[in-house]
């Protein structure tokens, strides 16, 4: 299902390559996944586990290349495979600590940094907003919150059923925050390994938490009240989600796990703003200014993740740099990769493609945020580095415009299908 950075050769950052199957082996698998289609829909239904494999699909956050190549992630030294345990979705031979022990002084060193650049990005709380100043108020009289809640349903009721699932999508990745919590403080050096630590590192990660949850909270709600959505099969999907956990290849390692919260952060802004202008396109300015609410957090925390990286350039470029190198060859994996409701094993999948085709979340997006951040970062123009760093420098500067040329290929060579999700009462969309 989707595109890898392959390395080639003994050493690991000696060359990349992107794995590209030939005219003939794409045109012969195309072929067989058609009639697979046409003959085995019950088999396929019954069997294919969370990733799919063999399937040609466009360019989504996870897919960048629509390639139809098998799933597999590529760490350092072993593949990583996805099994269902029950109903639960699990990662095997995932790598982890691959950060050498004399780098957490790094960290340490960066503490009175953090405290001054990073953790004042946070917001106080009585100058937030809550989601309690975007929703009907249920402490006016009924009459006057039944209005409110009437005035809610009037604006969704033309919201188009594919716009639904995207802002579905993006409220259950939200709502799986504990999994995002328990990850960033398993990062080396950089927890919160107490619970209430008083190091920036874990305050920052608290005060994120905080912000976030937020969201999660007032997406839900808005979507519980229009009552365009089946909110039994949405929270089956948010509990099944939260239970899988996530892998993203970052090995407690806080160099790749701050790049990739670079990169997610920046990810999650473009989709919440695309949401908020097709919210008013489609007749809900409320909708609207909730999203875009919630995009202008996201660019916030986007703002701190990526000042971390740049201090890390500044301290210990070419580490940092083999770290960006590194995320980029395996490709940053949405959080929410592991999403399933019960019946849609790959419901992520199917998730991104129809955020792909509204233009939530694209393959331009993703090539488009890669060159944002090289900017960002100045890697270009990055000098001392060591001939290890140089060539993942190489790596990463010369990504975007492949990246745009497989998403070329990728459009044209789709295969579109009728898919239900539960999301929205089992109605069918053409993906």
């Amino acid at each position: 299902m989707v595109n890898t950075w392959v390395p080639l050769g003994s050493g690991l950052y000696n060359s990349w390559r992107v794995s590209v199957p030939s005219n003939l082996e794409r045109s012969s698998n195309l072929e067989r996944y058609r009639k697979h289609l046409l003959t085995n829909k019950k088999h396929i239904a019954k069997n294919m586990i969370c990733i799919c494999s063999q399937r040609v699909a466009p360019p989504s956050p996870r897919n960048p290349s629509g390639s139809y190549h098998h799933q597999t992630r590529h760490h350092l030294k072993a593949a990583s495979g996805t099994r269902r345990v029950g109903s639960i979705c699990t990662m095997s031979n995932q790598k982890t600590h691959s950060m050498a022990a004399e780098k957490m002084e790094v960290f340490k060193s960066l503490e009175n940094w953090a405290s001054q650049c990073v953790v004042p990005l946070a917001k106080p709380v009585e100058k937030s907003w809550q989601p309690h100043d975007l929703l009907p108020d249920s402490s006016l009289p009924l009459d006057e919150f039944t209005h409110q809640v009437k005035a809610l349903r009037d604006r969704t009721a033309e919201l188009p059923d594919d716009y639904l699932v995207v802002l579905v999508g993006d409220m259950i990745t939200e709502e799986a925050l504990p999994t995002y919590q328990t990850w960033i403080n398993q990062l080396d050096g950089v927890g919160d390994e107490t619970g209430s630590s008083t190091t920036p590192w874990a305050m920052w990660s608290r005060a994120w938490t905080a912000e976030e949850n937020r969201h999660g909270d007032l997406l839900k709600t808005y979507l519980y009240l229009s009552g365009r959505v089946d909110m039994l099969m949405i929270e089956k999907t948010i509990h099944y989600l939260i239970g899988s956990g996530m892998d993203v290849g970052t090995e407690n390692n806080p160099y790749m796990g701050f790049v990739y919260t670079s990169f997610q952060e920046r990810a999650t802004f473009v989709s919440h703003g695309n949401t908020a202008r097709l919210a008013k396109k489609g007749g809900d300015p409320v909708l609207a200014r909730i999203c875009g609410t919630i995009a202008a957090d996201e660019k916030r925390h986007e703002n701190a993740y990526e000042r971390i990286v740049e201090k890390l350039l500044e301290v210990d470029p070419t580490e940092t740099m083999i770290a960006i190198a590194e995320m980029m060859h395996r490709k940053i994996t949405m959080p929410a990769h592991l999403m399933h409701d019960g019946q849609d094993s790959c419901l992520f999948d199917h998730f991104s493609i129809v955020a792909q085709r509204l233009g939530v979340y694209t393959a331009t997006d993703y090539a488009d945020i890669i060159e944002f951040l090289i900017g960002r970062w100045r890697l270009e123009k990055l000098e001392g580095l060591t001939p290890e760093g140089e060539r993942a420098q190489e790596f990463v500067c010369g990504l975007a415009p492949r990246i745009r040329r497989l998403q070329e290929r990728a459009h044209e060579r789709a295969l579109k299908m009728n898919i239900k999700f539960s999301w929205i009462f089992n109605k069918e969309l053409l993906i």
